[in-house]
Formats: C-alpha cells, structure tokens, sequence
C-alpha cells in the first residue's frame, strides 16, 4: 500500500498532457462508449494500441466482450462530447452522429481520426484494466486534438 496522498498524486500526474479518445463498440444492447485519456500506440509491427479502463466502469464491462472496437480521437470543439461520454447511466449515443466502422464498431462524426481492432488481451492492475488491441482499420481528419490537463479539457490561457 502506497504512503501517497491520493490527491497529492493525482494533482503531480495531472501535469502530464494527454489526448481524449472515445472508445466504442457496437454490443448486443447497442452502442457503448466510454471517455478515456489512457490511450498510447504500443507496436508498429505488429500495430497495436492499449487503454487503461476502469474495471468497474459499466461501460467498459459491455465494451469489452465486442467482436471489434473503435477508438475516437476527439477534435478540440468536442469537449461536450468527451463530457457525455464520461458521464454514467446515460445513453451516450442519443444526440452524437455516427456511423460504422468496418466491423461496425461507432465513429463518432467530427473526431480527428479513428481506429478500429479487435481485444488481443486484457490484464487488471489495481483498480483498471490494461488492454492491447490489434488495429486493423485507420482514418484521419484535418483538425486540432482535444487535449485534457490538470483535471480539465484545454489548456490553460
């Protein structure tokens, strides 16, 4: 058990820009998707991405048993949407346009790029899981990344 004050940490690591990705997945109950920041591009070959999701998280219990999923990278207007999609018990798709992804994964209109792959595996570390995905489907768009810092979207004037 870590001696950190939680709250202490979390202000240090807040330093650290990231970008914001929607995570998606076409489930038996419809479209599912969660907001997540702890997304990175692990090999080139072959090409593989991972996320950290929360293991509790509702959202990412039905994501995670899909045939494929898709990840959204978020332009920098779509803070109401990164919004949206870290908010619970909702359903998240009822005002986003989207369309499917080669294995039907939802990309979410407006995002800057999306990608789409199937689990190869996942491992829980503490409270989260760690998941690796094969990526077999890309695409990019002209725009500016949302960015998220010090516990909020943007930076700072």
């Amino acid at each position: 058990m870590s001696s950190l004050d939680i709250s202490h940490y979390k202000e240090v690591v807040g330093h650290y820009v990231t970008g914001v990705v929607v995570i998606s997945a076409l489930t038996s109950q419809g479209p599912a998707g969660f907001t997540c920041q702890t997304f990175s591009s692990l090999s080139l070959d072959p090409i593989l991405i991972s996320f950290a999701a929360k293991s509790a998280s509702p959202s990412w219990l039905k994501i995670r048993g899909a045939d494929a999923v898709g990840f959204n990278m978020l332009e920098a207007g779509q803070v109401e949407v990164a919004r949206v999609f870290a908010t619970s018990g909702i359903d998240k798709f009822a005002d986003v346009q989207w369309s499917k992804a080669p294995h039907g994964s939802p990309l979410i209109e407006g995002a800057i790029a999306h990608l789409e792959g199937q689990i190869l595996s996942v491992t829980t570390h503490g409270d989260h899981d760690f998941a690796v995905v094969s990526i077999d489907f890309v695409q990019a768009d002209a725009g500016s990344p949302l960015l998220y810092y010090r516990g909020d979207f943007g930076l700072p004037a």
